[in-house]
């Protein structure tokens, strides 16, 4: 095998990668920070830093600990200066949105920053206890020199320059009424004076006028011995008129005679207070759009709800892009994305001239929240603004692309409503409108909502029902018009719920299509009906073929074949009758299924057969022995006249369907009215109140008897 092939077919090294990133990071610090450890050393400590950010990345937990301790271990490597922060959040922010384990980068672009906003949190920690160690050895220095300044002045002076003006750290010496002494270079250069200038002035001078008084009182305590040491965040005017955000640690030097001065550590905040900024405002917004995320927009809402105008009260609109998946697979995730920032611009256009918030959840979802007022256009006006902004088509490499949006609404709610219920409302909302199809939108209403959480606590507590006993098999007749015989037995699904009672069949199938339950209960459901149906050949002596009628995905499921003849087991899929939605049978993954289920022995219908052209086409496409009427054709016909159009297609439909070689179920026969007049038009069999509804195994039983 070629070498190229043979390296291609290995999995990609992310250890080397890694390897490549950490040393190209030691370079960078060598640059700029003097190193005590030697070269090894470093990339061997570098390198460890970096495996345990990306195993915290990789965790995608709250847990971010680990990112912290290992801010404090570049610390203990001898990463310490004021570049090492800046170099190394750019270096590895750059470069682990680079690396391939961490693609694509939207999925790991929040756990990154959220793992470097710990490692810098760690390192400023450690570098600031690093800080105050170097302080209190300052201290213990200058001590020992003021005390013995008049016969070891000079050498005391050179232990000065040798431990404080080589500092990173700010250093100032005061007297007791805050003239400067003597200062550093690093003071200097936070307040962008020479030292010679400094030299004189006080230096309540130098800080923010709101806060000298209190920084001299807070002094003067410390020369009473009130206070050890002060430590605070403060404001010093740089010599250009701007401010330096600093944090200040004061302390008092006594001589033997009792004269104190004060030393001052400065430590420059600002880059780091950006960093942080940043980093927060980041952690609050999507990177791609630059919108507020779903996060912010949760705190935003909470807010936005205790400040209402009691009339005007909020608008929570939530809404998802239509197709935008299939624009992304077919023109590529770079038009997907332009996309994205384009519909963000545009949002953010309609609601300008509101009091708005527009913000970017997951995906290809947006939500607005408007603080109305007097002049806030009513809601059928914006969404109509939304979709009008949303179908003008943005240019992106050749492509001129448009979507439609589906949209749900929460117009005015309770300024009492929990804010977490009112977006899981706007959600809810959302769903109802993409189920009405696309480019629709909805506004919540209380008593749907009540619905809807009925339907959904329903479908989350079906398996559980399942796995207890409270679901189980019901059997209808199918019958001869002619004498009333059992011709089939149709299995349908019964659901007796202690608080509510029984949930039919139509009504367990749809709530296990919401979940996708319905392809392991089907196949259980199947299962159990043919058992039983093998129970009543041998009590009876009776042959007695089983109806099964399948949902959309049950007809769609690749394992549907296997599924079948699982649950047909050693009795013959021959006397299983499978019914197949006319609906799904577009598909072609359907219509095979069909085939393949005819060809090894089982029988099939077609399920909710109409009047429509296609669906009489069916019958010469695929192999079937019966088709089931729609229902509410059925139903329509018992209200109907003899003269109508519909009357007179049904009396049509069924001879035809009959010329196909397929034989006709008619569901919904429910009087003797009904029964003679499908009889007179020659339906095969009759499925209804009039030949009994669903019931137990054990009620049919002695009917079959």
């Amino acid at each position: 095998m070629p070498e190229s092939v043979r390296r291609s077919n290995q999995p990609h090294d992310h250890g080397r990668d890694r390897l490549i990133l950490a040393r190209k990071w030691a370079y960078i610090l060598h640059d700029n920070v003097y190193f005590t450890v030697d070269q090894e050393q470093l990339d061997r400590g570098l390198t460890d830093v970096l495996n345990t950010l990306c195993a915290v990345v990789h965790a995608k937990a709250a847990d971010i600990q680990p990112a912290f301790d290992a801010g404090v271990k570049l610390v203990e490597l001898g990463c310490a200066g004021d570049a090492v922060l800046p170099c190394t959040m750019e270096t590895l922010g750059k470069g682990l949105l680079a690396l391939p384990e961490f693609q694509p980068v939207a999925t790991h672009a929040e756990p990154i920053v959220r793992a470097l906003g710990a490692l810098s949190g760690g390192f400023t920690k450690a570098y600031r206890q690093s800080t105050l160690d170097q302080q209190e050895t300052m201290k213990l220095s200058l001590l020992k020199a003021v005390r013995d300044a008049k016969w070891r002045l000079k050498q005391s002076e050179a232990q000065f320059d040798e431990v404080a003006m080589s500092s990173a750290s700010g250093i100032i010496i005061t007297d007791p009424d805050g003239q400067m002494v003597r200062t550093n270079g690093a003071v200097a250069d936070i307040l962008g004076y020479t030292n010679e200038e400094l030299t004189g002035r006080t230096l309540f001078d130098l800080v923010h006028s709101d806060s000298a008084r209190v920084l001299r009182e807070d002094y003067q305590e410390l020369l009473a011995g009130k206070k050890e040491r002060i430590r605070q965040p403060q404001r010093l005017l740089r010599k250009d008129g701007d401010i330096a955000r600093i944090t200040l640690t004061a302390s008092v030097l006594r001589n033997e005679t009792g004269a104190s001065h004060f030393v001052t550590v400065v430590e420059d905040g600002t880059e780091l207070m950006l960093l942080q900024g940043e980093l927060n405002r980041q952690a609050l917004h999507d990177v791609l759009t630059g919108l507020p995320n779903r996060q912010y927009f949760s705190t935003n809402v909470e807010i936005a709800l205790r400040r209402a105008d009691p009339e005007y009260g909020v608008t929570l609109i939530h809404l998802d892009l239509d197709a935008f998946a299939m624009i992304c697979n077919g023109l590529g995730r770079r038009v997907g994305d332009h996309l994205l920032v384009s519909v963000s611009q545009r949002l953010r256009a309609v609601v300008a001239a509101e009091k708005a918030m527009v913000a970017r959840f997951d995906g290809d979802e947006f939500g607005i929240l408007i603080e109305n007022t007097e002049t806030t256009p009513g809601v059928g006006v914006i969404i109509e603004d939304i979709n009008a902004e949303l179908a003008e088509p943005i240019y992106v490499e050749g492509h001129g692309v448009a979507v439609s949006a589906s949209i749900g609404v929460v117009h005015r709610p309770s300024r009492a409503m929990d804010p977490l219920e009112l977006l899981r409302a706007a959600d809810f909302t959302l769903r109802r409108a993409k189920a009405a199809g696309r480019g629709q939108w909805e506004l919540f209403h209380r008593d749907q909502d009540a619905r809807d959480r009925r339907t959904y606590t329903l479908a989350a507590a079906m398996p559980g029902a399942w796995e207890v006993g409270e679901i189980d098999v019901v059997y209808r007749p199918v019958v001869e018009p002619a004498d009333g015989r059992i011709a089939h037995v149709e299995a349908l699904l019964r659901w007796e719920r202690p608080d509510l009672g029984v949930l039919d069949h139509d009504q367990c199938v749809e709530l296990a299509e919401d979940t996708g339950l319905i392809l392991p209960l089907g196949e259980w459901m199947m299962r159990k009906a043919v058992g039983q149906a093998e129970w009543w050949r041998q009590r009876t002596g009776r042959e007695l073929p089983l109806v099964v009628g399948l949902t959309r995905n049950q007809a769609a499921d690749a394992d549907l074949v296997s599924r079948a003849l699982r649950a047909a087991g050693g009795t013959g899929s021959d006397r299983v009758i499978v019914g197949f939605p006319v609906g799904a049978m577009r598909s072609a993954d359907v219509v095979e299924n069909l085939k393949v289920l005819a060809d090894t022995g089982f029988q099939t219908m077609l399920d909710g057969f109409g009047t429509a052209p296609e669906e009489l086409a069916l019958l010469e496409d695929v192999p079937v022995g019966f088709v089931r009427l729609a229902r509410d054709l059925v139903e329509r016909q018992a209200r109907s006249a003899a003269d109508t159009p519909l009357t007179a297609a049904l009396t049509t439909l069924v001879p035809l369907v009959h010329r196909s070689g397929a034989l006709v179920v008619v569901d919904g026969v429910h009087n003797e009215e009904q029964k003679k007049w499908w009889s007179a038009v020659g339906a095969d069999f009759m499925i209804g109140e009039r030949s009994g509804g669903a019931r137990p195994p054990g009620d049919l039983s002695a009917r079959l008897t």
